[in-house]
């Protein structure tokens, strides 16, 4: 008999739940409140990794999201960082935007024929590109046109590598013209004397928001393109003081060499 089977669901599911709940910002209390049982219940299931599949559809539909999704994002899991592409794989996509545009969309979720549909050029040169990404093993094709990403959906790429090498400066120039000022946009820029410790933590809470955002991309894969939009995220942190407090600075000191 299996674990599903006698109540003992496997810990990646569980995990998978709860990081579906952290992205819904869901509380277990509200969990409770939408199953019907006690938040202490609730709790209980969580840490101790036993339900029903019954039980599981309930909590599945209270999450809005479907059983097969929460098995998908289980088998899925892996470590806080992805595992970079290699530099074959980057090459191949560097050396070719069509390649590249159609990898991308494939790992958002779309099939051949949306990606025919969206970059307008036909099935069969989309075949041929997916031929071509299913021997570098970045996706595994399927019958119709379809195909599983190998990456998760938001990519890690080699941080020398040759995309961010070609592309890089392009994109951050690109992204920062933006006002930032529609809805669905932010942008906070703060400055301050830290210690090497406080930079530290705030390194690590940057790591963690970066897993939230893959989060949320793995999760929103099989969402319908029309419900979805492409959304950049651009987290940086560095030792920095402005130029201009800087030539403030060396303002007295060039007083003092003249007066010398």
């Amino acid at each position: 008999m299996s674990k599903v089977a006698t109540g003992l669901m496997p810990a990646r599911i569980m995990s998978s739940l709860k990081r579906i709940m952290k992205s819904r910002q869901l509380t277990y209390r509200e969990l409770a409140h939408r199953v019907g049982l006690s938040e202490a219940s609730v709790k209980r299931i969580f840490s101790r990794a036993t339900l029903t599949l019954a039980r599981l559809d309930e909590i599945c539909q209270a999450l809005e999201v479907s059983l097969n999704e929460v098995v998908r994002l289980s088998g899925e899991q892996s470590k806080d960082t992805p595992e970079p592409l290699t530099v074959e794989q980057e090459n191949a996509l560097a050396a070719d935007p069509n390649l590249l545009a159609c990898f991308y969309l494939l790992t958002t979720g779309r099939t051949g024929r949306d990606v025919s549909v969206e970059l307008g050029v036909d099935e069969r040169v989309v075949r041929r590109w997916m031929v071509r990404l299913d021997a570098l093993r970045l996706i595994e094709m399927r019958p119709k046109l379809r195909a599983r990403a190998r990456t998760a959906s938001v990519i890690a790429w080699r941080s020398d590598g040759p995309i961010r090498r070609r592309y890089g400066q392009q994109i951050r120039q690109e992204f920062l013209q933006g006002p930032f000022s529609r809805p669905g946009e932010a942008l906070h820029f703060v400055s301050a004397e830290l210690s090497d410790a406080s930079c530290k933590v705030l390194l690590r809470k940057m790591e963690r928001m970066v897993g939230e955002f893959r989060d949320l991309a793995d999760l929103d894969r099989t969402v319908s393109a029309k419900d979805k939009r492409g959304v950049g995220a651009l987290l940086a942190v560095r030792p920095w003081v402005f130029s201009m407090f800087e030539s403030l600075r060396a303002l007295p000191a060039a007083v003092d060499q003249g007066r010398r």
